[in-house]
């Protein structure tokens, strides 16, 4: 069996039946495509994910991205390559394009489910690809002649990259030191170090569009002085993309990781021995804000990897656990001649697949209510409509970016463990699943990153009046889809969302005067949100599945939200208690005495 598997039914069922995304369909913007044509898009992606793209996760693993330190270039395996080949031959990479440059007219959900199965198919292939996406904001922020860079970047599939982590300056990114000098000509001489830098380099790509941060000379401290450039490896003629000679940006050291080893993770010298020419991107200093729209899409995508993770993860080990027999059947125990089962017949198996596939089921939900959020943002009527699914995606996002990848995290330690002592070695692929997933509560902003970002500037900021609304909404669900479970799952949801209100009514009274509790409780919050939001859909998941035709589907989706709302969702009281107790046991032994 192949490592990964696509839950297509589940995906078909969060988009239109959870989500109702046909509403957005067929109308206006996305005139062209129904549910008929974009399930008959995931029918397709799903047997090229399924099939091209996953036959080189092994070996992109195994062998790695290898750097030629001499020339600053990095080769992929041949697998890989012929992978991702067959990922652009299938003008896949059109669901990220602006649409003014061949993209398709598609809802953001529906890119987002593209997105999963090829994230869990084989991963780097989707990162790799993230340049035509970053055309996408170069096209929109960046002047007329920058315009001419984006269509080159679609119309020759050149690859790109976001440039913020620096040696001395990771998560603080308003330290980072990398310079930029304005020349005669009006370009841009940037010199600095970067780290960790995602798809540096790859020997399919003709060319490599750097979108770099970088302090303007006479700009300021922390990030209001920070710019956004485009730094291209080669020098191009603008109107016919004609390659001109190597510019000033060097990969200079590949790092060793842990896992996601195709994906080239790289340090980047800029204007070391010759200079890094730039173009300030719309001619206009905003660094940060600019950087923001490649920083949504990136921690969206991390989000929905988490997701695709959870699934394949979920997927590989209940084949596993199907296949594998050991011990006898509990109700024969007795009987010593009894036959040996496969452990799926074991409870302590059953909880562990129980537990991935619920949270499997739940992260996909909320992360896709997400995505359903941002198709909203672009089909609203009214600015007020816009304002209000904008705020909802704002809030959302690093719930789903947070929880999804730390939950990421549990579900492929137990696929490790249903596979038993199997699992600690490569050949089964669970291992794999593992060290790969180890980096989504890392980069494009930790846990701790999404979890500042919840409480501060999601909440702190506008005093708590998005995640008021969100309760709200949770509220209404209950009363309307509520029905769908018992009595005491109803009760234990109705508590869980007025302890996620008080929570945070606790957050916005004890902030202003305890500047230590806000970063104290904000871990707890984001996570208690996660578990909170999880529910909420699986309860609308409960009524909603109702009306599906496969009772099979129907049993097993009931069952998995009961067994959601009976042993996952009183992890919230966990987190609960936690934030109650505050910030006086986390800050009360000094720094020096840790």
């Amino acid at each position: 069996m192949s490592h990964y598997t696509a839950n297509l039914r589940d995906i078909e069922f969060c988009l239109f039946d959870l989500l109702g995304r046909e509403k957005v369909m067929g109308t206006s913007l996305y005139s062209d495509v129904d549910r008929d044509t974009a399930m008959g898009m995931l029918e397709e992606v799903k047997r090229l994910c399924e099939n091209d793209l996953a036959a080189s996760f092994v070996e992109g693993d195994r062998v790695g991205a290898i750097l030629n330190k001499e020339t600053g270039n990095v080769t992929l395996p041949e697998s890989f390559k012929k992978s991702y080949k067959a990922y652009v031959d299938g003008e896949w990479w059109r669901v990220d394009a602006p649409v003014e440059l061949g993209g398709m007219k598609i809802p953001p959900s529906v890119r987002w489910a593209i997105a999963e199965m090829v994230l869990g198919s084989n991963p780097a292939i989707h990162i790799y690809a993230s340049g035509y996406a970053f055309a996408q904001v170069a096209y929109v922020l960046g002047t007329e002649e920058q315009k001419k860079i984006a269509k080159l970047m679609v119309d020759k599939h050149w690859g790109a990259t976001m440039q913020l982590t620096e040696p001395d300056a990771g998560s603080d990114v308003g330290a980072g030191r990398t310079k930029a000098v304005q020349q005669p000509d009006g370009t841009w001489h940037i010199t600095g170090t970067k780290r960790y830098i995602t798809s540096g380099d790859a020997d399919f790509y003709d060319n490599v569009v750097h979108f770099v941060l970088a302090r303007r000379e006479g700009g300021g401290p922390g990030t209001k002085g920070l710019s956004l450039f485009l730094i291209p490896k080669f020098m191009f003629d603008f109107e016919t993309g004609e390659m001109g000679k190597r510019n000033g940006v060097f990969v200079t050291a590949l790092e060793d990781k842990m896992g996601l080893n195709v994906s080239a993770t790289c340090e980047v010298n800029l204007g070391e021995h010759e200079p890094a020419v730039g173009y300030l991107l719309g001619e206009v200093h905003e660094g940060i804000a600019q950087m923001f729209k490649v920083i949504e899409f990136a921690r969206m995508m991390v989000g929905t990897k988490a997701i695709a993770t959870l699934s394949a993860g979920y997927l590989q080990a209940l084949s596993y656990a199907k296949t594998r027999v050991q011990g006898p059947d509990l109700t024969k125990a007795a009987d010593k001649a009894s036959p040996r089962v496969t452990i799926i017949n074991h409870p302590d198996v059953r909880r562990m697949l129980m537990t991935m596939r619920s949270l499997t089921e739940a992260g996909r939900a909320v992360a896709y209510a997400t995505a359903a959020q941002i198709d909203l943002s672009h089909k609203a009527k009214t600015p007020e409509a816009r304002g209000l699914a904008n705020k909802r995606v704002g809030l959302l996002t690093p719930i789903a970016k947070g929880w999804c990848t730390e939950a990421s995290q549990e579900v492929t330690s137990l696929g490790v463990q249903i596979h038993g002592g199997m699992g600690f070695i490569e050949e089964t692929g669970a291992a794999q699943h593992q060290r790969d997933a180890r980096i989504l509560t890392i980069y494009e902003g930790t846990t701790g990153i999404q979890a500042l970002d919840l409480v501060g500037r999601k909440t702190l900021f506008d005093q708590g009046a998005a995640m008021a609304d969100l309760v709200q909404q949770m509220r209404d669900d209950l009363a309307k889809h509520g029905h769908a479970v018992n009595q005491t799952q109803q009760h234990n949801m109705a508590e869980a969302i007025d302890g996620l209100e008080s929570c945070y009514q606790l957050l916005l009274e004890q902030a202003p005067d305890d500047v230590m509790f806000a970063g104290s409780v904000s871990y707890d919050l984001l996570m208690l949100s996660g578990y909170v939001c999880g529910a909420w859909q699986m309860v609308r998941s409960a009524d909603l599945v109702a009306s599906e035709d496969n009772q099979r589907f129907v049993a097993n989706k009931l069952a998995t939200a009961a067994y959601y709302l009976d042993h996952i969702l009183p992890r919230f009281e966990f987190h609960r208690r936690s934030i109650v107790a505050g910030s006086d046991s986390v800050m009360a032994i000094d720094a020096d005495d840790m």
